[in-house]
């Protein structure tokens, strides 16, 4: 007689991708390994924000000893895409988006810029759209030249070109069965 299939744990992350988001969320994702679920399942939605942090998840995620199912419930903008990309299988609600663009930096204070400091800005630039379209080609095979000219125009696709580009497998509204494990992540101003 076959064992029944687990539910799955259902996880709700709807955030910016930044230190505090990125300690709770791996902090409960490690718990969920702990406790030896079978399946998670990582319901998305955010703005992007770190890219040291959004690739920490991706890797974190893919050590996971479960398996990963995500699903794009609004918005996956900017490092949210590779967050997005660590599922084994990926969902797509119908009317959610993806927005892919290059990387760049914020100044929030007067600063001096030299040819020195530029240089270096320029290659740390480079060196995580690189990363970053490593992931994006590696998931989806998208080919290289396809995702830097999604970094240069800074677009955003729907569902259907995300199915079409092997981003998601299908577009499907999500749907928490009745009794299934669910934990929202609330994240303190």
């Amino acid at each position: 007689m076959e064992a029944p299939t687990p539910t799955p744990t259902y996880v709700s992350f709807d955030a910016e991708i930044n230190q505090q988001t990125t300690e709770v969320l791996l902090g409960v994702c490690a718990d969920l390994a702990t406790k030896k679920v079978a399946e998670v399942y990582l319901m998305l939605s955010t703005p992007g924000g770190s890219v040291m942090h959004g690739l920490t998840i991706y890797n974190v995620l893919r050590a996971m000893p479960y398996k990963l199912i995500t699903h794009n419930m609004g918005n996956v903008d900017s490092i949210g895409n590779i967050v997005f990309l660590a599922g084994e299988e990926r969902y797509s609600c119908p009317h959610a988006t993806f927005t892919f663009h290059g990387v760049g930096f914020d100044i929030t204070t007067p600063m001096r810029f030299d040819e020195r400091f530029l240089r270096e800005r320029i290659g740390s630039i480079k060196a995580d759209q690189d990363r970053i379209g490593g992931v994006i080609s590696e998931r989806t095979g998208i080919p290289s030249e396809e995702v830097e000219q999604l970094f240069l125009e800074a677009v955003t696709r729907n569902p259907d070109y995300a199915r079409t580009h092997g981003i998601i497998h299908d577009i499907r509204q999500a749907k928490v069965p009745d009794g299934a494990p669910l934990l929202q992540l609330v994240f303190k101003r």
